[in-house]
């Protein structure tokens, strides 16, 4: 059989309610999603009630900035020892599990669970590892995150990894196999169906490996991106890469508190569970992820983005139209780089003539970056969908930010020739179809 380890896989032992347990009750969506929406978490909490539900096992981070953290923090963990010593949990054996989602949007979207060596992966800028970040990581973003998995001792993962794929050999051969069903059911608040089957005949393990093997070729690396003297890529973050740099910084505690280095390797945190998702799959489509701000002046800030570019050789104006919906269709027809916005009693477009920077993302946050930092009260949040930007943008002491998606077919490309992206510039999909989680694999020994 191949060696799945030279390839960062290692096939994981996978954790599912027991049967009887309703799942649609239990599959919530990932905790990065309605950060700026209360109600959604409210509508959940009382959708779940007192059934066994990932919600308790969980930390949505609407709620980060409430005082009461550390409160459910240790809930949390005595909720995933709970949910082990009653048997809420049991485990299915070894195997991957190969899943098909249908969407609101999508039909079908297959990926396939599987674990990741943590030690073939690093977030920090300019890695060649075999798992790379495709965006920047937040590193002020990864203590609350810590804080919950430290003292975890299950994860569930709302991870997705792209791999590029485009002769479709890795996951859509396994849909041709007689595998057995372990859920079919309705994802709760419009999250669409999802159906999953496990994969454990060995001969079907080293399929998988056989055709990694392939796309992580040398030479086929090299033919396919144009580049010479480059480490090979395989896997590439698509959705979760904060809660991945968590896995890996929680991993390289345990490392550097070990008294037998050698010994702690076979430690089951060295790998963090996820699903791989081909990134030429006809149900996944990337989305824009826009700006919000809150509590801010808005006139100083539209100021403040015209002085800054003027600063840095590439004026910016300020364009207003009749509507949001104006501004955007105004964008094809405007020169440089055109960001609509919409905020209360106006919109209109921010447009930068001479850009620097290639994407229209990186334009934008290099200003959000410096006015922020400088307006310590107000604050940002990172969200999906042209109405929400309007409702929320439209707010007192607010603004909405609408930013261009990238193409999908680019991003392998991007990652391997030029590094990371600027954070937060795509998204896989629209917020009701990310990853709910539903699998859970253990951490502790």
């Amino acid at each position: 059989m191949i060696d799945l380890a030279k390839l960062a896989i290692q096939v994981p032992e996978i954790l599912l309610p027991k049967a009887g347990i309703d799942l649609t009750k239990w599959a919530v969506i990932a905790c990065d999603q309605y950060t700026s929406e209360p109600e959604y978490w409210s509508t959940v909490d009382g959708e779940v009630g007192d059934a066994p539900s990932t919600l308790r096992l969980t930390f949505p981070e609407v709620y980060l900035e409430e005082n009461d953290s550390n409160r459910r923090i240790v809930a949390i963990n005595r909720a995933m020892a709970s949910y082990l010593d009653e048997g809420v949990l049991g485990s299915e054996g070894p195997g991957f599990v190969l899943l098909d989602r249908k969407t609101a949007h999508a039909p079908s979207r297959k990926g396939l669970m599987v674990a990741l060596d943590l030690e073939q992966y690093d977030y920090l800028p300019g890695a060649k590892t075999l798992i790379r970040a495709t965006e920047g990581t937040i590193v002020d973003r990864l203590p609350p995150r810590i804080r919950v998995r430290e003292q975890a001792s299950i994860e569930l993962p709302h991870i997705m990894v792209l791999i590029d794929d485009p002769e479709q050999t890795v996951i859509e051969p396994l849909l041709n196999e007689e595998l057995p069903q372990i859920y079919d059911f309705e994802l709760m608040q419009n999250g669409g169906h999802l159906r999953g089957w496990r994969v454990e005949q060995p001969r079907l393990l080293s399929q998988v490996g056989e055709a990694l093997q392939q796309l992580a070729d040398p030479q086929r690396f090299k033919s396919r991106y144009q580049v010479e003297d480059e480490d090979v890529m395989l896997y590439a973050m698509g959705d979760g890469n904060h809660s991945f740099a968590t896995a890996k910084a929680i991993w390289e505690q345990l490392k550097e508190q070990a008294s037998d280095p050698e010994e702690v390797m076979d430690h089951p945190a060295r790998y963090a569970l996820v699903e791989l998702v081909n990134l030429h799959d006809p149900g996944l489509e990337f989305e824009a992820i826009h700006r919000l701000l809150f509590d801010i002046d808005v006139e100083d800030l539209l100021a403040g983005a015209e002085a800054y570019f003027a600063e840095a050789g590439t004026p910016c104006r300020r364009v207003k139209a009749e509507s949001f919906a104006a501004a955007k269709e105004a964008v094809s027809a405007a020169s440089g780089h055109a960001i609509p916005f919409v905020t209360v009693g106006e919109a209109g477009l921010l447009i930068v003539d001479q850009p620097a920077l290639t994407l229209v993302v990186a334009t934008l946050q290099g200003f959000l970056d410096i006015y922020l930092k400088e307006r310590p009260k107000a604050r940002i949040d990172y969200i999906h969908g042209d109405e929400t930007v309007a409702r929320l943008g439209s707010r007192p002491g607010s603004i909405g930010f609408h930013l261009p998606a990238i193409s999908k077919h680019d991003l392998f490309r991007t990652i391997v020739r030029d590094g990371a992206l600027p954070r937060k510039t795509f998204s896989m999909g629209e917020a009701d179809e990310k990853r709910f989680y539903l699998e859970a694999r253990k951490i502790v020994r």
